[in-house]
């Protein structure tokens, strides 16, 4: 596979890597980002694998709770202003709503649902789109229902550019759950527990901690125990009851999970635009493309 100048720019903006580092790693992968991000790693010059998840589009993520039930949705627009804007905010609100009224399964049901305005949510998404002036789209959905016994943790960062629902099992204490999904939107871990993680995922780290203490020169008779030490660090970065909890860095959110009585049943994160690519347009060419529009 050609690899491209765009490839190469992808690869450092994800690692900050040397541009001819990005390169090489691509050539010897094929073209592979996956590939050339774990080559990189494994030669110790990748220092933000984080950004391999930036965030692409704009619009705003909420929670809304009723009792027992509760949804965490995202809408997108196309502009960070919209996302301020009362239009918009009160759209949001009414899609959730609507969502926990209705408890509809997937996006495709949900839209073609009927809202209390005699409406169906495309049809209602459409009227504001041509109010506001943008393309909006109600993106992802997840509705949680708990028994009494549990407590839910809503918790919106950044007026909702990242919100976090905590479902705490076994105790009503929901300040405690806010308290661990400020920590998730903090921290932004991938499991609760080690033992999520699948087999192999622990066995393609280990390989690449192994590769990265090999080319530092590292003795090999000494270079499993050094992995099996990095594999723990590399547990605590990637699982929620391992790390070292935000409010407290003397106590592991599984402790102050387990002094609430309860234990951690789930957490849903969801931030504003992460997995979609934003397309990159040229501001002069743009400009140019609207002068020439009169």
């Amino acid at each position: 596979m050609a690899v491209t100048a765009q490839m190469v720019k992808e690869l450092r903006e994800k690692t900050g890597a040397g541009m001819m580092d990005c390169k090489k790693a691509l050539v010897q992968t094929d073209g592979d980002m996956e590939a050339a991000l774990d080559f990189l790693r494994e030669k110790g010059l990748s220092s933000a694998s984080k950004k391999a998840d930036r965030i692409a589009a704009e619009g705003i993520t909420s929670i809304k709770v009723e009792g027992n039930d509760a949804v965490i949705f995202e809408v997108n627009a196309e502009t960070d202003f919209v996302a301020k804007n009362t239009g918009f905010q009160t759209l949001v609100t009414e899609l959730g709503d609507h969502l926990l009224a209705t408890k509809p399964a997937t996006i495709e049901e949900a839209t073609a649902s009927t809202m209390s305005n005699g409406l169906s949510v495309a049809d209602h998404i459409s009227n504001a789109i041509a109010k506001i002036g943008e393309k909006i789209t109600l993106r992802r959905f997840e509705i949680r229902t708990k028994s009494d016994a549990d407590a839910f943790g809503p918790y919106l960062h950044m007026g909702g550019r990242i919100s976090v629902l905590t479902v705490l099992e076994n105790s009503t204490d929901s300040d405690a759950a806010r308290d661990i999904s400020m920590h998730i939107a903090a921290l932004n871990p991938k499991y609760i527990s080690r033992d999520e993680v699948s087999a192999e995922e622990v066995e393609k780290e280990r390989k690449i901690l192994t590769e990265q203490a090999l080319n530092e020169g590292k003795p090999e008779k000494i270079v499993a125990k050094m992995v099996e030490g990095r594999l723990g660090k590399y547990f605590e970065d990637i699982c929620l009851l391992d790390q070292a909890f935000v409010k407290n860095s003397d106590q592991k959110v599984r402790d102050f999970a387990a002094s609430t009585g309860g234990s951690v049943k789930e957490f849903i994160r969801y931030e504003v635009g992460e997995g979609i690519e934003k397309r990159e347009d040229n501001f002069a060419d743009e400009v140019m493309s609207q002068v020439n529009k009169k």
